[in-house]
């Protein structure tokens, strides 16, 4: 077999992934405030992108003042600047604002006479000028921004708030002078989290620090001391028991309940009762003083600030029964391309590096504005195609919310899966019913006992969520009983599911539900009854 050259022409189809390709499908991913950071940094690297302002501008474009060559600022012949309305400057008056003065002494040779005597102020004005360059005298004068005009800040007057992290901070430097303990200390108060505990294990730490167990250990003791009480505990059984020893009340029958919790989390009041040793009235207010202590100490001082979540699409009710669908333009940035600015400098440069610099601005600028554009829509267009399928949610509540997955969305809209994902992330939905991320609307499909349509996931959850909030006290319902009143509403669901979605929810099992609800139908009755013996008693 011959070998031989020859050429040949193919014409084929693939997909490029060029970096606008690729930025562009960040974009689709982006939350609204990720997308803003993302557009400030975009302002600030290209010269030729610019926010869009709703406002009529009142004076010339700042594209004319800036980027002309001329001093008529655009205009000629004594006209307004840039076309707007109002008085023109007098080309007499426009030289004598535009000339050089001079120096003060060559202002003060020309008028042979020095300028203080010349703009001499009038005494009200002079007074008011010594009283500006005086030192404050006032609390008020001292903040930032408070003055008595508009455009004080209030928040020139809120202290900083104080975290859990800089309030023990202060103990610390207090509480040991050695630099050693010192550096222990703020070791394990770095370590400390918003509720007030620290990791059950430290044993790395008097690795890290080069120190010995025994010398973390007798930090420690000391920071457990430190306000609010119960901080710097390794467990809640911990916590209750610093907290207890504060009060003086950490005796032996206090220190078995401490060190049982789970049977307190279980009622079992029996068992706890033998353990400590006490009868039943001492039983109740030893689980009395138990309630009244913080589990969580560190939680009264702040903690990182919430970001507050602002919504991508309205939905309203339409006048013709339907909904309407609105993007958030309050989130949307806005962003021009400043093609004047690049006319002008056209021109004027001349360097092959400086043009093709200014060229790829203009392109990334051009995209970025196109690419956004795409953005809105293909949010606009999603957002649409869940509520047009998730019109029930809408009308009746969460136990009319259908089955959907991506793919459904993709196919009604034409676009592929991947790109609906992306566009559902950190997105979210206002409406009549609430706020929800777009996710929300993507639930798995259960089957139907009697062969119809599918029930939802979430609203089988809503409805396991009635039937255990409206049970009695005297008829708990197991798992299996609500396995059985979901088939009997045409749910075909297992009790492992019913037990995982109640377990999502956070709900105990049928055991502990009795237990609470007979526990406090108890507290109830024996309220009641000293009520009525204290009614009953003689006057």
């Amino acid at each position: 077999m011959a070998l031989t050259q020859r050429l040949e022409f193919r014409q084929s189809q693939s997909l490029v992934m060029t970096p606008q390709l690729m930025q562009a499908i960040k974009l689709l991913q982006l939350s609204n405030l990720d997308l803003t950071t993302f557009v400030e940094e975009e302002l600030e690297r290209n010269p030729l992108l610019e926010r869009a302002s709703d406002e009529a501008p009142t004076e010339a474009p700042a594209e004319a003042g800036q980027f002309g060559d001329g001093d008529d600022f655009g205009g000629s012949n004594g006209d307004e600047p840039g076309g707007g309305s109002g008085e023109a400057f007098e080309p007499g008056q426009e030289e004598w604002m535009s000339k050089d003065l001079g120096t003060r002494a060559e202002i003060e040779q020309t008028l042979d006479t020095g300028l203080d005597n010349v703009f001499s102020e009038e005494p009200a004005e002079a007074a008011a000028r010594n009283a500006q360059d005086a030192a404050p005298t006032t609390y008020t004068e001292w903040g930032g921004g408070a003055s008595g005009d508009e455009d004080y800040n209030l928040e020139a007057f809120v202290a900083a708030e104080t975290t859990l992290s800089d309030h023990l901070a202060e103990q610390l430097s207090v509480a040991f002078t050695a630099p050693a303990q010192r550096m222990i200390g703020q070791y394990l108060i770095d370590l400390v989290d918003e509720a007030g505990y620290l990791p059950p294990d430290l044993g790395q730490a008097a690795e890290r620090l080069g120190a010995s167990q025994q010398e973390v250990e007798d930090v420690l003791a000391v920071l457990q001391k430190f306000d609010p009480p119960g901080v710097c505990a390794r467990s809640l059984s911990e916590c209750l028991a610093i907290q207890l020893r504060e009060l003086d009340r950490y005796d032996p029958a206090m220190q078995a309940l401490v060190e049982h919790l789970d049977l307190l989390a279980k009622r079992d009041i029996a068992a706890l009762r033998k353990l400590c040793g006490v009868d039943d009235e001492d039983i109740a207010d030893m689980i009395g003083e138990i309630r009244r202590l913080n589990p969580k100490p560190g939680m009264k001082f702040g903690s990182a600030r919430l970001q507050t979540m602002v919504p991508d699409v309205y939905v309203r009710p339409g006048p013709d029964g339907g909904w309407h669908v609105e993007l958030n333009s309050d989130t949307l940035p806005r962003v021009l391309v400043n093609q004047t600015y690049y006319s002008e400098l056209s021109k004027k440069i001349g360097k092959d590096g400086d043009k093709s610099y200014f060229t790829d601005a203009l392109q990334n600028a051009t995209w970025l504005v196109r690419a956004l554009d795409q953005r809105a829509r293909t949010i606009l267009k999603v957002a649409t195609e869940i509520v047009r399928q998730q019109d029930g949610f809408f009308t009746h509540g969460v136990a009319h919310l259908r089955p959907l997955n991506l793919k459904a969305v993709a196919d009604a809209i034409q676009m592929h899966e991947s790109t609906v994902s992306r566009v559902t992330a950190n997105k979210y939905m206002a409406t009549n019913r609430g706020t929800f991320e777009l996710k929300y609307f993507f639930t798995a499909s259960i089957a139907s006992a009697d062969g119809g349509e599918a029930h939802s996931a979430e609203a089988v959850r809503h409805h396991i969520k009635q039937l255990i909030d409206s049970e009695a006290p005297s008829a708990i319902l197991s798992d299996d009983t609500i396995v059985e009143r979901l088939r009997a509403s045409g749910i075909d669901i297992a009790r492992r599911t019913v037990a995982k979605y109640r377990e999502a929810m956070r709900i105990p099992s049928s055991v502990q539900r009795r237990r609470d609800k007979q526990s406090a139908l108890g507290n109830v009755l024996s309220t009641a009854l000293s009520d009525r013996s204290r009614n009953t008693e003689p006057a």
